[in-house]
């Protein structure tokens, strides 16, 4: 019977919404960018995401148009393998920064960040979108079944 109760207690952990869950927020909630000039969006957790092996589970990810997802940026400011240096990530705790130096037409997609110090990762909400100033806007898109808030270059 132990087995089962421990089960169980880990099932309730799941539960969306329960307590102790982690929420993720981004700003801003519109931001037109320029190509060549910089861009930074914000996420704020409502936990610290600082472990006490002194990581910081905090990730960024691009999502394209018709394109998984693609992770830029781990454990709070690590750029992933064949990511551009114009992106960078920053912060501790609970407030984080992505910052784009330079925009290019390839960076236009979707944004978001997702914290991974808890199960399950949660990713922001709610949602920020962003367009290039003197373009169309880009539709927002999100993974199936996703409440995904994020930001759309």
């Amino acid at each position: 019977e132990a087995p089962c109760s421990q089960l169980l207690g880990l099932l309730v952990l799941w539960v969306p919404g329960s307590s102790g869950e982690i929420v993720m927020t981004q700003t801003p909630l519109s931001l037109p960018v320029t190509l060549g000039e910089p861009a930074s969006i914000s996420c704020r957790s409502s936990q610290s995401l600082l472990h006490s092996n002194g990581n910081t589970y905090l990730s960024w990810y691009l999502q394209k148009p018709g394109q998984s997802p693609q992770l830029l940026i781990y454990l709070g400011f690590t750029r992933a393998s064949g990511v551009p240096d114009r992106f960078s990530g920053s912060g501790s705790g609970t407030d984080f920064t992505l910052k784009i130096s330079k925009v290019e037409a390839e960076d236009v997609g979707v944004y978001y960040c997702m914290q991974t110090i808890q199960v399950p990762p949660t990713v922001v909400k709610p949602q920020t979108e962003t367009s290039l100033l003197g373009g169309p806007a880009a539709h927002q898109c999100c993974l199936p079944g996703e409440q995904a808030p994020q930001s759309t270059l």
